[in-house]
């Protein structure tokens, strides 16, 4: 989930982080349910639901809702977790584009809430595949760029599996195959650079960079569309350069 809505930190209200933080932990709880529904609740035996446990503990998400959501999962409390994933293909503004994942229990619920939201700030829903076509499935480690250099980041990861380093608005995007983005977070641990985020995620190797009326459109857009209970995650191929959200920030203030 997202590690990849970097232009967040212009926004500062408490009741906003509050939010966002029980979203957080909202869609952690759903992946360790996912996983414990198709694997069981033995992490030992279940590496997709020990990575979910992991990035759900990484992100602070309390022990006793981690433990409840295996629980779930797994049918050792007699609930029924029952999630289809969906995803919808959306057009934003100034030629953005957003592939929006969503885990839900009522499928005319999620599209019903998706389509109005979208439309709602300023997007559009677009026919199968006529966004798809622009992402592909990635790992990518997001490493704060403030005080890192590009150089020592490319020392620590080459020999993990790293493809490539782009710089990518306040962060260094470190760009791998899906099966080494754990090598990489791992290189990074051995070498003392903290990151943001690893996910296997979609990923546009294409992007577009927006100016600050257009960048302003589109985070509340995506801002909108995160806050949907059924969302899971959201990508997309926007670049917004660390100077647009400077002076997004300065407008803000």
């Amino acid at each position: 989930m997202a590690g990849h809505s970097k232009w967040h930190t212009t926004k500062h209200k408490k009741a906003a982080l509050d939010a966002k933080r029980a979203k957080m932990y909202a869609t952690h709880i759903k992946a360790i349910e996912v996983a414990a529904r198709a694997g069981g609740a033995d992490l030992d035996g279940n590496p997709a639901l020990e990575l979910a446990v992991t990035k759900a503990k990484k992100q602070s998400v309390p022990n006793d809702n981690i433990d409840r959501a295996i629980k779930r999962g797994a049918g050792l409390t007699g609930e029924v977790v029952d999630y289809v994933e969906i995803m919808y293909e959306v057009r934003g503004p100034a030629g953005s584009a957003l592939l929006i994942e969503c885990l839900t229990d009522n499928r005319n619920r999620a599209a019903s809430e998706v389509r109005a939201t979208v439309t709602r700030n300023g997007g559009q829903m677009a026919d199968p595949g006529s966004v798809a076509f622009m992402f592909e499935r990635r790992g990518v480690v997001r490493v704060p760029a403030e005080n890192t250099e590009e150089d020592d980041v490319m020392m620590a990861v080459i020999e993990a599996g790293a493809e490539e380093i782009v710089r990518s608005g306040t962060v260094f995007e470190i760009i791998s195959d899906p099966s080494d983005v754990q090598s990489v977070s791992t290189a990074l641990d051995d070498a003392a650079i903290e990151y943001e985020s690893d996910d296997v995620e979609f990923y546009a190797e294409t992007k577009i960079e927006l100016d600050a009326k257009a960048a302003s459109s589109f985070v509340q857009l995506w801002d909108a569309v995160e806050e949907l209970d059924d969302v899971q995650n959201v990508y997309t191929n926007v670049e917004i350069s660390a100077e647009v959200l400077e002076e997004m920030a300065a407008q803000d203030a």
